[in-house]
């Protein structure tokens, strides 16, 4: 167990540095570049190998090396320093939500998704719903908001990607050691594990709770892995989105059931939860079932009382991004609740349902989130849109903008992407207020008073990061997979001083990554043109059942490996969010050109645009409405390819986007980027770089987004909740 092993590492760390303890097991070590240093000092090998896991560094380095960082007063000063910071950050009152809301009488607010991005050192997430769930978890604590959060902690997480010699994608399942993760078993008072039973047909399946401390905010996590349970049973938290349609069921009970009384079992009584997606739209049947018994109300009753401390985000205008399950699956996972719910079978199946009288008709996990919540949100503006007219029919007799479903733009917590070094460099100039609460008119003046030259000298040297890290990778696949030798040398692949494009993300197929690949013969002539060459970095996975997605992933390594493109494009195997860091710092223009409007959101272009990157977009998710802001400024911060246009024949609307493209790099881009001054600095593009960083960053990040759902959702939702209570 996490804490046992704790203690032993804990009896072998000298009491000068035994504050690392604390550091390693609160997640704020995260977004707190000083607390990462200080591990990354102890082995820097370590560190890197480990995915930045604190927890395996103190495990695993000597103790003659710990013996030498008790000798090094600079260290244990620092040791010190940093554990008075989280000490100071944890006791803080001193924050938005109590400054500006007080405590909310007591409220708290629970959150349950079913991956959190937190760190690559805690595999149990696939990707950008997970990623701004973590996201969502480290604002919510550094504005105080009174949170916690549930998910499912996940024996083998999601999968890690392996390319074949075709460039095939192929899954790998690692076996997660919870003792070596940034994890803490919950205990009860008597000092036994916290397990909850939920109730499955014929038999209670246990869960057992673990806790992850992001800052101020407990994650419990839910984990089935119990000797007790059925082999079944305690595989059902053993990967994250894979197996059937019946074990997503299994998972989502234990997600939504097993969560609501996880926290009811640690005391916690929330006013008010949040649904990030459907998958935990069950936990409402729970609270429903506990209010019916606790106060002997109808089931029309209790429904009303749910939905008024109820919240639901939906993060997809895809079909298939919804959970449906047919009838026979539910009524055999759920049908003894019609005996709780005191309401006919096909009364509670009508909930989930477009057309309650249709008996054939699946259940939908989103329909019941949403007749299940008072207060529903997509996550961007032209999302909130296709989210009132994909969803209308649940409406009878309303117009389709009186839909009730709001949107609430997503964004990124700045800290965890943003370099240290250009944190630093805006700090310097800027004062080290400047994330917090400024507007883009504020900064643009600001940000006159940084120094190109050291902004272009702080990118350069990420760049030349980034082809460092490109460089090992391929160097390890080549080492694993000798066959691939003759078409990718590792050591020579890219420039560092080329335009340089990032395409990192899920390869689903409306994200269309091969747009750029088009027109080869086109692409090959921007690629290599001696005067102004360019470069692509393509990183993503694909769903193990997206056979789609997977060609994509096989077409766009076919063509890294021919000539002209060795070693100008490239692929990275097994994306995750520490890739992702090194990519938004790294390179110079971050592509992104879904099929419009398919892209709810997207996150990742705004952590590019944090780190000065420019964005090359198709007008759809958050580009769509950042486009619109800052289109007309002297300086955008970044490009739209097209227009909001959109075509039946997709075919020709592929053509003309692809072409759009072409030319934005040919006769805007590149020329943009290598148009050098007397000092050698593009002085236009760096105009840009800092637009990108004061236009972007203060709208599209995570603090405004926290503010946002609370003050638009959240204290409304406690209001109406305690008053129908």
């Amino acid at each position: 167990m996490a804490e046992q092993i704790r203690t032993t590492t804990e009896n072998a760390l000298p009491a000068s540095i035994s504050r690392l303890h604390d550091l390693a097991y609160n997640l704020r070590w995260q977004w707190d570049a000083p607390t990462r240093e200080l591990f990354a000092r102890l082995d820097l090998s370590l560190w890197e190998s480990s995915n930045q896991n604190p927890v395996l560094v103190l495990q695993g380095v000597g103790q003659e090396r710990l013996n030498e960082a008790v000798g090094d007063s600079e260290y244990t000063a620092a040791v010190d320093h940093a554990a008075a910071m989280l000490d100071a950050y944890m006791a803080s009152d001193a924050t938005w939500f109590r400054q500006e809301h007080g405590d909310a009488g007591g409220s708290t607010i629970a959150y349950f998704s079913a991956e959190f991005g937190l760190s690559e050192a805690l595999p149990i997430y696939s990707g950008g719903l997970g990623v701004l769930a973590g996201d969502h978890l480290k604002s919510a604590s550094d504005l105080g908001i009174p949170l916690v959060a549930v998910g499912l902690l996940y024996q083998q997480g999601y999968f890690r990607q392996r390319l074949s010699e075709s460039g095939w994608q192929q899954e790998l399942c690692d076996t997660n050691d919870f003792g070596k993760l940034p994890l803490v078993p919950e205990r009860a008072p008597d000092g036994t594990p916290v397990v909850v039973e939920v109730p499955f047909p014929e038999r209670p399946v246990l869960a057992q709770v673990w806790r992850a401390q992001v800052g101020r905010v407990p994650l419990f996590l839910l984990d089935t892995n119990l000797p007790e349970n059925r082999p079944e049973d305690r595989d059902i938290t053993d990967q994250l989105y894979g197996g059937d349609v019946e074990t997503r069921i299994r998972q989502e009970l234990v997600l939504g059931i097993g969560g609501y009384r996880a926290l009811e079992r640690l005391g916690i009584e929330p006013t008010v939860y949040h649904m990030n997606e459907g998958h935990s739209a069950f936990l409402s049947l729970e609270r429903i079932c506990t209010l019916m018994q606790q106060r002997g109300i109808s089931f029309a009753e209790a429904r009303t009382i749910v939905q008024a401390g109820s919240v639901f985000t939906t993060h997809t205008p895809v079909a298939a991004g919804h959970d449906y399950f047919p009838p026979e699956l539910m009524h055999r996972y759920l049908g003894h609740f019609t005996q709780n719910l005191d309401i006919p079978w096909h009364e509670f199946l009508a909930l989930g349902r477009h057309d309650p009288n249709n008996e054939g008709e699946y259940f939908c996990q989103t329909i019941f989130a949403l007749r299940m919540s008072s207060y529903a949100n997509g996550v961007s503006r032209l999302h909130g849109e296709v989210s009132r007219d994909m969803w209308k029919s649940l409406y009878l007799d309303t117009a389709v903008e009186e839909v009730p479903i709001g949107h609430v733009t997503n964004g990124v917590h700045l800290l965890s992407y943003l370099s240290p070094q250009l944190a630093g460099l805006c700090d310097q100039y800027l004062g080290a207020t400047w994330r917090q609460g400024h507007t883009a008119s504020q900064l643009r003046e600001e940000f006159d008073r940084v120094p190109s030259g050291e902004l272009w000298q702080i990118h350069t040297k990420h760049r030349w990061d980034l082809m460092r890290v490109v460089r090992q990778r391929l160097r390890s696949q080549l080492e694993r997979d000798q066959s691939l030798e003759e078409s990718s040398s590792g050591a020579d692949v890219l420039n560092p001083d080329a335009l340089t494009i990032g395409f990192a993300r899920r390869f689903a197929t409306y994200k269309r990554a091969t747009l750029l690949l088009r027109d080869p013969d086109r692409l090959a002539r921007i690629l290599t043109n001696p005067a102004r060459p360019v470069q692509v970095v393509f990183a993503g996975k694909a769903h193990p059942r997206d056979e789609g997605g997977k060609e994509l992933i096989r077409r766009v390594v076919g063509l890294s490996r021919q000539e002209p493109f060795r070693g100008r494009l490239v692929f990275l195997e097994d994306y995750n969010i520490g890739v992702a860091r090194t990519l938004v710092q790294g390179v110079d223009v971050w592509l992104n050109n879904p099929q419009r409007p398919l892209e709810a959101s997207g996150t990742s272009g705004m952590k590019a645009a944090a780190n000065g990157v420019l964005n090359v977009s198709t007008l759809d998710g958050w580009w769509d409405e950042a486009w619109a802001a800052t289109r007309d400024d002297d300086a955008p911060p970044g490009w739209a390819i097209g227009d909001s246009t959109s075509y039946d024949d997709k075919e020709y609307q592929e053509r003309v986007e692809a072409d759009a493209l072409y030319n934005l790099l040919e006769r805007e881009v590149a020329p943009l980027y290598y148009d050098r001054d007397g000092d050698g600095l593009p002085r236009r593009w760096i105009e840009r770089m800092k637009s990108a960083m004061y236009t972007v960053s203060p709208v599209y990040n995570t603090d405004r987004m926290l503010r946002e759902y609370a003050e638009r959702y959240y204290l409304p939702a406690m209001d109406s909740y305690r008053q129908m209570r």
